[in-house]
């Protein structure tokens, strides 16, 4: 699990080992203490199974002392075993990835270059480099929009694809791969546009993609009234509730939205407001304490009411 972006130039990082509950609880908590424009925190499972490594970057040095003294009620005296260390610039992803393992959605793999061994012929994989570890997919938000892609390819054959703040391109790209259609993206950062280029181009699906760089969808690329088959929007909850209006004008009649980037507690604001452009749930995933939302126009048929 992630919360917030990571820093472009983080200088330096917070590591800790602690248990699953630990570790979620310190998630939350950074992320909401410290600006995720500067700070990103993440935190995933080891390989004996057990531990929890929490890593914190940061894009200016911490004061170690607040920080573990943040920390301190929920691990006790294990904030004194935190340890803080400045980054290698050419290093700080590559050691990131390390102990991950590649990600699962139904035939799309989502792995580094260290597991290519893994990829089978039935496969459709997407390899980022250790550069853009942040983009893999072991963020829950991008594993339940994935799986959301999966399950929409057995329902049905979308030929119209948006994603809106791709950040590294994964969600384009895996629809690009797995429908042979061709994607827009978009994002507001010109670094993640520049990234998913290049993850779009070294994964073979340059021509398959049509990049942008603005805010939300103002763009022609995007502001297309009820130009996609199928829209993702992986981003946070105030900005999805603000983008109300213009990701549901996107979606085609008889297509599906879907939002990610949500804890439970945003998820009502978020339906709401998406039930006032006529769109309803179908389905809600959640993954390591992250909602991903399925939305269709107009939902299921209302129940008759009783007289």
């Amino acid at each position: 699990m992630l919360e917030g972006l990571p820093p472009h130039r983080p200088t330096h990082v917070l590591r800790l080992d602690t248990d699953e509950r630990a570790a979620r609880a310190m998630t939350d908590l950074i992320g909401e203490v410290f600006d995720p424009g500067e700070t990103a925190v993440a935190a995933f499972e080891a390989e004996d199974g057990r531990t929890w490594r929490l890593e914190a970057y940061f894009s200016e040095e911490p004061d170690e002392a607040a920080v573990r003294a943040l920390i301190r009620p929920i691990v006790g005296d294990a904030a004194d075993a935190a340890s803080f260390a400045a980054i290698d610039q050419q290093d700080w992803v590559r050691a990131s990835l390390e102990g991950l393992k590649p990600v699962r959605s139904g035939r799309i793999l989502v792995h580094g270059a260290h597991d290519r061994g893994r990829v089978s012929p039935n496969d459709r994989p997407i390899e980022i480099e250790a550069a853009l570890a942040f983009g893999t997919g072991h963020h829950g938000t991008t594993l339940g929009c994935l799986d959301a892609l999966v399950d929409e390819t057995r329902r049905r054959r979308p030929a119209r694809v948006l994603d809106v703040g791709t950040g590294t391109g994964i969600l384009g790209l895996a629809a690009a791969r797995l429908l042979h259609v061709r994607v827009v993206a978009g994002d507001l950062d010109p670094e993640a546009v520049a990234t998913a280029r290049g993850n779009a181009a070294f994964n073979g699906l340059a021509n398959r993609m049509a990049f942008y760089e603005a805010p939300g969808l103002r763009s022609p690329l995007a502001s297309r009234a009820r130009g996609f088959d199928l829209v993702f929007a992986n981003i946070l909850a105030r900005p999805l509730t603000r983008l109300a209006p213009s990701l549901a004008r996107a979606v085609a009649t008889g297509g599906t939205l879907v939002l990610s980037g949500l804890i439970p507690r945003d998820v009502p604001g978020v339906l709401t407001a998406y039930a006032a452009q006529g769109f309803r749930l179908r389905r809600r995933r959640t993954i390591e304490g992250w909602a991903t939302l399925e939305l269709r126009r107009g939902g299921s048929a209302p129940r008759p009411r009783r007289a």
